[in-house]
């Protein structure tokens, strides 16, 4: 890779992002400021790519735009350990989220395994058991169910 300026296109385009998303991400100060050219276009340091990327990686896996400028600005002892704590606290959140889908997909394939006997036994006339189950289930005891998990 040439040490060569990137401009904002070729950013975005490299990171894949749009040109509006590294504007946003330099107004927001996630990403360093720009040079300029003596034409007013911007210009970026090949840096700016891995940056970009590291930020869409960390939203895609829930960390909002201050906690990622958290992790970004760390520098010391104190901010370390302050990173520490907010990749903790997410990997705790990561871990309920996951633990809640592994019970909806018990579930789901409960309903699966019940669709698939009631056709067999029944066929093209069959009343759904799924349907039927969740139509008439208060969704206290939905949310009671998955919280046992």
């Amino acid at each position: 890779m040439t040490d060569h300026p990137l401009q904002i296109g070729e950013v975005a385009t490299a990171a894949g992002v749009s040109v509006d998303t590294v504007r946003y991400y330099e107004r927001e100060r996630l990403i360093p400021s720009s040079g300029r050219t003596q034409g007013g276009f911007r210009q970026f340091g090949h840096d700016a790519v891995d940056r970009i990327r590291f930020i869409k990686q960390a939203q895609e896996l829930g960390f909002a735009l201050d906690e990622i400028r958290t992790m970004l600005r760390a520098d010391g002892s104190a901010e370390c350990r302050h990173v520490h704590d907010l990749l903790k606290a997410k990997l705790a959140e990561i871990d309920e989220r996951l633990r809640r889908t592994r019970a909806f997909r018990r579930q789901l394939a409960t309903y699966l395994a019940e669709c698939e006997h009631t056709l067999e036994r029944e066929g093209d006339e069959a009343d759904c058991p799924v349907v039927e189950e969740i139509s008439h289930r208060p969704l206290v005891s939905i949310q009671r169910m998955e919280s046992r998990g």
